[in-house]
């Protein structure tokens, strides 16, 4: 823990060992995303290039916007985030993601923080050196801008700090904080609904924390807070069109163009195959045996913590001291109702690999599902338990390492043979925007996730309408850069190499299929009519 240390007049802090261990993992994780930033992996993709095309607009006060392009939910406070970097410096992958490092850090120092003071300094230590680390699945998380994860994360655990100081008596300005417990919550609804788990558990231990503060003027500053924090949705939905209410949408969100597996298919996506990709366990094609037991064995591990965590509080008298199972408790409250929201979802069930993101704010979570195997640890190594104690500490211990051990397996194996393709996919994607903003030409059309990353790369030189398989118009997230291919004279074509989307295009084209090809570049393939092919409308 940071001490003063008097010298020559000045402030100077001092690191126990706990925190210098901490400090050189987190440095480690910092570095090691830094450079995956830098090169631009994971790859890049036109969700996120919709965030990045959304900074460019606000950087050049063009608009504000509240939600990502064509969809009513999803925040844009990420896109804000990296709107003075991409107006100082121009439109680049890692300038867009520099933002979300800064969070990754920031987050790694508030979970230490916070899981000193309801835990123990080594601990605390531990779960830093496991965040450090990182799968695909992870890294993906974690710095492509994609929206309302990171961001989250630090925001409730500032909550959550306030919670411990309000309850512990070492916050002076106690209204002030818990105004801004009020403002961070108000935030991180607006910018993903996937926090209202967390939100909801912190605000009851708020309640828990300060119920006296908040009958009077902080109880005000709370909510003014919270409406200050969610005013842009609201503003959103009061001036919107019907049909884009927070209940439609989120029941469109859950249920629109998917089918509803049976409940045993939903729950086995989730927690066999979910939980183990979410918390970096398994490389992105899939889990092996012993990721699905981790799995299977995590609602045991909640319903073991929590129980942990009840026994605690009813053995310690005093709010200061009961602060820190009541935070255990929010923090698994959290991660249950976010397991059970995505299991509820056919996401879970029709494809866990690509959708296990979803349960990525489980690791705010793992302070308290981790806490119980600790604490067995230490015990069976102190020789302060019993036979049975013994046991259960020895197997803690052997759980602990696994877990250490395949998320650093994974991590190596990951940075050894995972990031030659993401790079060549990003290079091709580079490559086709280089030659369409020298040659042209500059109005095109392609698929979803051609188009606005083509976009992005070429800083809107080159506007890119969707198409679907069949040329039929597709998902246009941003109608302008559609209306600019169609207002077009002459417009071309990006397609896959061999894709549906080709072979209908060379149906229509005949015998002017090759003549109009004008580039191969690596995947992609650019066809160029001399007289204009338009989609149906």
């Amino acid at each position: 823990m940071s001490q003063p240390l008097p010298r020559r007049g000045r402030w100077r802090p001092r690191l126990d060992p706990p925190a210098l261990v901490a400090l050189v993992l987190g440095v480690a994780g910092v570095g090691y995303r830094l450079l995956l930033t830098l090169s631009t992996t994971p790859a890049s993709n036109s969700d996120e290039a919709t965030f990045g095309l959304a900074a460019l607009h606000i950087a050049a006060g063009q608009e504000r916007p509240v939600f990502l392009y064509g969809q009513h939910y999803m925040g844009m406070l990420e896109s804000y985030l990296a709107a003075p970097l991409l107006a100082l410096f121009g439109p680049s992958w890692p300038v867009l993601r520099l933002p979300l490092l800064a969070l990754y850090a920031l987050f790694l120092w508030l979970i230490h923080r916070l899981t000193r003071r309801i835990s123990s300094p080594w601990f605390a230590t531990f779960v830093v050196g496991l965040l450090a680390l990182g799968s695909e699945r992870v890294i993906r998380d974690q710095l492509t801008v994609v929206g309302g994860r990171s961001e989250g994360k630090v925001a409730v655990l500032l909550m959550l700090l306030f919670v411990v100081g309000l309850a512990q008596g070492t916050l002076r300005h106690r209204r002030l904080a818990v105004g801004l417990f009020g403002l961070l919550a108000g935030v991180a609804v607006w910018s993903d609904w996937l926090i209202l788990p967390y939100v909801g558990a912190a605000t009851l231990a708020l309640l828990w924390a300060a119920r006296r503060d908040l009958l009077g003027w902080a109880g005000v500053l709370l909510v003014a807070g919270f409406t200050l924090g969610v005013a842009p949705m609201i503003a959103y939905y009061v001036t919107a069109g019907p049909g884009t209410n927070p209940v439609s949408v989120l029941r469109s969100v859950n249920t629109e163009g998917y089918p509803y597996p049976p409940l045993t298919q939903r729950v086995s996506g989730a927690v066999l195959e979910g939980v183990p990709l979410a918390t970096g366990l398994c490389p992105i094609d899939g889990c092996g045996r012993w990721p699905e037991w981790f799995g299977l064995l995590y609602p045991v591990l909640l319903v073991i913590a929590a129980v942990v965590a009840v026994v605690a509080y009813r053995r310690t008298i005093g709010r200061a001291a009961r602060v820190a199972p009541v935070v255990h408790l929010a923090l698994l409250v959290g991660a249950a109702l976010t397991l059970l929201s995505y299991a509820r979802s056919p996401l879970a069930a029709t494809d866990p690999l690509a959708n296990a993101r979803y349960l990525a704010l489980l690791h705010l979570s793992l302070p308290a599902v981790l806490w119980p195997l600790w604490q067995a640890a230490v015990a069976a190594l102190r020789g302060t338990a019993g036979v049975f104690g013994r046991l259960a500490g020895t197997l803690a211990t052997a759980l602990l390492a696994a877990l250490a051990v395949t998320a650093a397996l994974v991590t190596v194996l990951f940075v050894a043979t995972g990031t030659a393709a993401p790079r060549a996919n990003e290079r091709a994607a580079r490559e086709l925007a280089d030659t369409l903003r020298a040659s042209g030409p500059h109005e095109v059309y392609g698929t979803y996730w051609t188009c606005n990353r083509l976009i992005f790369n070429t800083a809107e030189e080159v506007a890119c309408a969707v198409l679907d398989d069949g040329l039929a118009p597709g998902q246009n997230r941003y109608p302008a850069y559609w209306d600019r291919v169609v207002a077009a004279s002459r417009p071309g074509y990006v397609v896959e190499t061999g894709s549906l989307q080709e072979q209908r295009l060379r149906h229509l084209l005949g015998e002017r299929a090759d003549a109009s090809l004008i580039a191969d570049i690596d995947e992609y393939r650019v066809y160029h009519p001399e007289t204009p092919l338009r989609p149906s409308r």
